[in-house]
């Protein structure tokens, strides 16, 4: 199929591959001219270093820890509103991060609802800030995501086998051994390796609530490195660093991760027999409840302050705004035009090898090749008026992998059933994409539009680097109103923020499934 169905499509995607490769070398080359080897790492390195390590290990271990009962309480349990929260589940992935953060402080802060609590009683209260904060903010953001890795495991267990296991009267703790155990072993260790990959490159995170020297992980040293110091040559050495730690937790992610699609098993009905009743159906409830408590109290905070805080708003923020908004709208242009072709000329291509490209965003963070492009940029140019453009392609760039998942295993599909057709009747480049390939993927075009949006227009990376007062965007004047102790101002900027997240990507995903073919 490979050699037939490249001229169906045309050659675009290798100009879109070669971008892409040329984009995240020119950063490299950046780092490059810049990182001085020989000078070596200070103490203050070597304890981001060890930092970034910890929290990422311990951040993946408890985030798949808890979502193996959660998981499996939720593919035994049938209830009312279950499909509603399997669905939210998938929220804080599209969460702007520094929203997410707020929502947080608001249960776990200082004074937040858990801390009010336990004064109320007389008992000691707990701060958010350091290595425990950073770890719960990321278990928040990841525990979603292991959990529906997790459950999409359980569900593609064949319902006759747990039928044979109730015809056999298999007690609950038999059937965990033979059938859920050696699911466990496939699908855990793709599940933290993945969390750990993405907990290494995290950034506005640890930036909010690190609390410090003792709690620097590498993406918020490079920051100080760059924007405090100005110290280039120690941020590109760091940017390398980070490029090796993560590029090699990538390709072990890579290695190990699951090989489920992300819709699979969500919605079919899949009855159990065993654990029907008594404590473990009380368990099940208890976890559920817990588990559900945890991931939607943050967001209940943040409605309620954003309420609030919207008349307390400055007027910059709604600057910011159409500024976030400006960003995601060119990412997701971007995208699109690097995504599609990139997607049509890997589905031509044997699995593993050209679509290796479109993973850089797995190992290449977006602070890491914004400073190589600033090294780059700035003996020619000023990069103060490039903030916003360069933050959208960077945005694109870090939503690649994510669009390529989604485009590439149905245009293979499109292409394989429809290539000797198209053939027959001449049907080749742009006409073939306009006649055959986007009618047929819409619906995963509009999601992959959409979760780019609510990405990029809730991003605290790039444009902590670039931004002056006149180019912040929304997150990034959201983090100075905090930093400012304006803390009801910043709720309702969070409120608009995840407003604006959510409809972008209601918008393009309802927009790509709006007719539809099936």
């Amino acid at each position: 199929m490979a050699p037939r169905a490249q001229p169906i499509i045309g050659t675009s995607g290798v100009a879109a591959g070669v971008f892409v490769v040329a984009a995240v070398l020119l950063s490299f080359v950046g780092l490059g001219l810049r990182a001085e080897v020989g000078r070596g790492l200070g103490p203050a390195e070597w304890a981001a270093i060890r930092f970034t390590v910890v929290q990422a290990a311990l951040s993946a271990l408890l985030s798949v820890v808890v979502a193996i009962p959660l998981a499996r309480a939720l593919a035994r349990r049938r209830f009312p509103g279950r499909g509603v929260l399997i669905t939210l589940l998938g929220a804080p992935f599209i969460l702007p991060v520094i929203v997410a953060v707020l929502g947080l402080l608001a249960v776990f802060g200082r004074t937040g609802w858990l801390n009010t609590g336990l004064g109320a009683v007389g008992l000691p209260t707990l701060s958010i800030y350091g290595l425990h904060g950073v770890v719960l903010a990321h278990v928040f953001f990841n525990l979603p995501l292991a959990t529906r890795l997790l459950l999409q495991g359980w569900q593609s267990i064949p319902a006759e086998r747990f039928r044979l296991a109730a015809q056999l009267n298999l007690p609950p703790r038999m059937i965990f051994r033979t059938l859920e155990w050696p699911l466990l072993k496939q699908v855990v260790p793709g599940a933290a390796a993945l969390v750990f990959v993405i907990c290494l490159t995290s950034f506005a995170v640890a930036l909010t609530l690190g609390g410090g020297p003792r709690a620097t992980t590498i993406e918020l040293a490079i920051y100080q490195a760059f924007r405090f110091d100005f110290d280039l040559a120690r941020a590109s050495l760091l940017s390398l660093i980070q490029l090796g730690l993560a590029g090699g937790a990538a390709l072990v992610a890579l290695w190990v991760i699951p090989n489920f699609p992300l819709s699979a098993g969500l919605d079919r009905g899949l009855r159990r027999w065993d654990a029907r009743g008594g404590w473990q159906a009380w368990g099940d409830a208890v976890v559920i409840a817990l588990g559900s408590a945890f991931l939607l109290l943050p967001l209940f905070a943040i409605l309620l302050a954003g309420l609030q805080g919207l008349p307390l708003m400055p007027a910059v923020v709604w600057k910011t705004a159409g500024n976030s908004l400006w960003v995601a709208l060119l990412s997701i242009c971007v995208l699109l035009v690097i995504a599609l072709p990139m997607a049509g000329w890997i589905s031509t291509r044997r699995r593993g090898s050209a679509e290796a490209i479109g993973l850089v965003g797995l190992s290449a963070s977006p602070l890491m090749i914004g400073t190589g492009w600033f090294i780059l940029i700035n003996p020619i140019a000023d990069p103060v008026p490039l903030a916003l453009p360069v933050t959208a392609l960077i945005n694109a760039l870090m939503a690649l992998p994510f669009a390529l998942r989604i485009l590439v295993p149905p245009m293979r599909d499109v292409l394989a059933t429809y290539d000797r057709l198209s053939r027959s009747l001449g049907l080749q480049g742009w006409a073939a994409w306009r006649w055959l390939v986007l009618p047929r993927l819409r619906a995963q075009i509009g999601f992959a539009a959409g979760l780019t949006g609510a990405l990029s227009v809730g991003d605290l990376g790039v444009i902590a680097l670039f931004a002056d007062p006149d180019r912040a965007t929304l997150p990034l004047q959201m983090y100075r109103l905090m930093g400012a102790y304006r803390t009801e101002a910043a709720a309702g900027a969070a409120l608009l923020l995840l407003a604006m997240a959510l409809s972008l990507f209601w918008l393009c995903d309802k927009g790509g499934r709006w007719h539809a073919e099936a």
